[in-house]
């Protein structure tokens, strides 16, 4: 009879080469006990790349920078107790983003349940409405089907990956003992079971309706974030031309910098849409919106005036209308979108209309007061990933990045907009592209110190600017309240050199845009691991 320790593994051996036949290829492991069985089977795995983390909440986060950058489902392992708690806030931006991530808890056995086990809570449906599937699994029992967990793990690539990205759960508890009594020869792989997905197609009568709507009548585009698609620059170039109207780009948008036709673009709307004159006189009578709904409130306000027309282009079934303007929604990849609208032609907006919004763009001067910005985009090299951290970060860039031909790559954790795991989710994305750059508060960083342990071997840098706290509370009402700075400034005393050197990452210090250009400049050069930490007074 087979004894319990190598039933686990080959049950856990089965179930991870189903997700290998599925296409997983990444896997990030915190270490326990109770997760052994598939901490072993993946490490084992052919052709499974495994990062071990310690910190379980850190290991999420870097698993979802994975998961951004290669737009493929990552494999995340815990034991059982506290330890898959602490993947709660990466799943709830991996859910509200759409990312396809598949966390794994170990877990005790139901006859140690409920009864005063030690390191057992109940797992089950852990993470509510915040995961796409939860899957509760019994304890490995001899004579099972390995094709009943090859096809369970495809399920649940599945899952994670359409129709809308997301977390999925699967708990899975294992009796003791925990390892095989001797060796286990590999088991045989199955063939690769192949997952495809519809790409929705425009509706043509809605498309036309659409083009009729808006045909001959001023109007404007807006693009936040959106999953990368090869031409979708191009086309929407094209189509702004063809109607006559300004794009309002974010950077998450991926449409600021790169080769294409940006003559359309708008990205110092910040500094001009408060402009009340301006705003007035160009009120748009219809919106095409497509990406993710805008980050600072401008944009927002303008985006939320009345308008005849307020469309979405929105491919994944989600409801992005915070404003509640909607007027039609189409559920079709945004390129096809352009296509069909292109293809029927529908008449420009007013000869005056695009170029008023071209003139205050030029006319509108850099903002002086983030010179870090431009410093950081000009030095960073052709195909950089920049993460860009949330708060004040992500708004001084998207007030401040300019445009240019330059291809460069631009990620954010939007979902949810938190500040935990930045640093995490950074080592991710430079695991899977080489290299990367993130621009982070100094909060921001502290809340993630333990990511920097993803340093080690990895080209990646960390700009960390040090403004003595929450700085995006200076914008806001409550830094009139007496207790501003003790309830919400709350400035740190954080040292980052010790931080860098603790994690053995190489450190600079800089209190002025030249000396941060120097020490950019030797990052970049040097390689490796990096964190400067930028003084702003």
């Amino acid at each position: 009879m087979i004894d319990t320790g190598t039933l686990n593994f080959l049950w856990s051996q089965a179930m991870l080469a189903g997700f290998g036949a599925a296409g997983v290829s990444q896997a990030v492991i915190s270490p326990g006990s109770r997760s052994t069985p598939l901490a072993l089977a993946m490490l084992r795995q052919p052709g499974l790349q495994c990062t071990v983390a310690v910190d379980e909440r850190s290991a999420a986060f870097f698993a979802l920078g994975m998961a951004k950058a290669s737009r493929r489902p990552v494999l995340v392992l815990a034991t059982s107790g506290t330890a898959p708690a602490n993947w709660l806030p990466a799943i709830i931006e991996a859910s509200e983003a759409g990312v396809p991530l598949i966390f794994i808890s170990a877990d005790r056995p139901p006859e140690l349940q409920a009864c005063g086990a030690n390191q057992t809570i109940d797992q089950i449906r852990l993470f509510g409405p915040h995961v796409r599937a939860s899957h509760a699994l019994s304890v490995p029992d001899t004579g099972f089907d390995a094709a009943y967990l090859h096809h369970l793990a495809a399920h649940v690539c599945e899952q994670a990956s359409w129709p809308l990205p997301g977390p999925v759960h699967v708990n899975q508890p294992f009796r003791e003992p925990l390892l095989p009594r001797g060796e286990i020869a590999p088991s045989k792989l199955p063939g690769k079971i192949h997952l495809f997905w519809p790409e929705p197609s425009p509706n043509q009568s809605a498309i036309s309706a659409l083009a009729k709507a808006i045909a001959g009548r001023p109007g404007v585009i807006s693009c936040g974030e959106l999953p990368p698609e090869d031409g979708f620059p191009e086309a929407l170039s094209a189509l702004a031309a063809q109607l006559n109207c300004p794009i309002f780009a974010e950077p998450l948008s991926n449409l600021r910098f790169g080769p294409h036709d940006r003559s359309h673009l708008c990205v110092r709307y910040n500094r001009w849409l408060g402009a009340q004159d301006f705003v007035e006189a160009h009120r748009p009578e219809w919106i095409l919106r497509f990406g993710t709904f805008p980050v600072t409130r401008h944009l927002q306000n303008y985006l939320g005036s009345a308008a005849a027309i307020h469309a979405l282009v929105e491919p994944r079934p989600r409801w992005i209308d915070p404003a509640h303007r909607l007027t039609h929604l189409l559920r079709a990849a945004p390129l096809a979108v352009c296509q069909a609208l292109l293809a029927a032609a529908p008449a420009p907006a007013p000869a005056s209309w695009q170029p008023a919004f071209a003139a205050i763009e030029t006319a509108t001067a850099p903002d002086q007061t983030t010179g870090h910005i431009t410093v950081l985009l000009d030095e960073l090299p052709e195909n950089t990933p920049l993460f860009v951290g949330n708060s004040l970060a992500i708004r001084q860039l998207d007030s401040a990045s300019g445009s240019a031909d330059k291809r460069l790559h631009f990620f954010g954790n939007r979902g949810a907009s938190g500040i935990d795991g930045n640093i995490s989710t950074a080592m991710g994305i430079a695991a899977i592209r080489g290299r990367a750059v993130a621009l982070l508060g100094d909060l921001t960083c502290q809340h993630d110190l333990g990511g920097l342990a993803l340093a080690a071997g990895r080209d990646v840098i960390i700009v960390a600017v040090n403004n003595a706290g929450g700085g995006i509370f200076d914008l806001l009402p409550q830094a009139a309240l007496p207790e501003f700075e003790r309830g919400w400034r709350t400035p740190q005393t954080i040292n980052f050199e010790h931080a860098a050197l603790t994690f053995g990452l190489g450190y600079a210090r800089s209190s002025d845009n030249n000396a941060f250009r120097t020490a950019l400049r030797q990052a970049l050069l040097t390689g490796g691991p990096h964190l400067i930490e930028l003084v702003i007074a």
